[in-house]
């Protein structure tokens, strides 16, 4: 909510969290990784709340605000097992690159074969 106003993170293990950051403590309806995900969806929206000062702030109410849809658990476990699919294939460079490699390697060999094949002239 002050310095760092905005930002947005995720930790699996246990941390310390300074008095001026703001985090969830019921879980009970909610997949931690899902409310990550959602709160990345409204990064503009959060960050256009934060006042600039000498010390950038953000207020409480902006995240109060936030209507947060919660489908069934077994649901959030879906669209987290999806998103952190594409997250790694888009930021993690031993998963990605190994599959853009392999996209890349069939692209060619299509093109190849596609432009390669003479067929008679009739």
């Amino acid at each position: 909510m002050a310095g760092a106003a905005g930002g947005i993170g995720y930790s699996a293990s246990r941390f310390w969290a300074a008095d001026d950051c703001y985090y969830f403590e019921d879980k009970s309806e909610i997949v931690t990784r899902y409310l990550y995900h959602f709160l990345m969806t409204k990064r503009n929206v959060i960050l256009s709340g934060v006042r600039k000062a000498s010390v950038p702030r953000l207020s409480k109410n902006v995240i109060e605000n936030l209507q947060i849809p919660l489908p069934p658990l077994a649901e959030q476990e879906r669209i987290v097992a999806i998103l952190d699919k594409f997250d790694a294939l888009v930021n993690d460079i031993s998963v990605g690159l190994p599959a853009e490699l392999k996209a890349r390697r069939k692209q060619y060999e299509y093109w190849r074969n596609k432009l390669l094949d003479f067929k008679e002239a009739v």
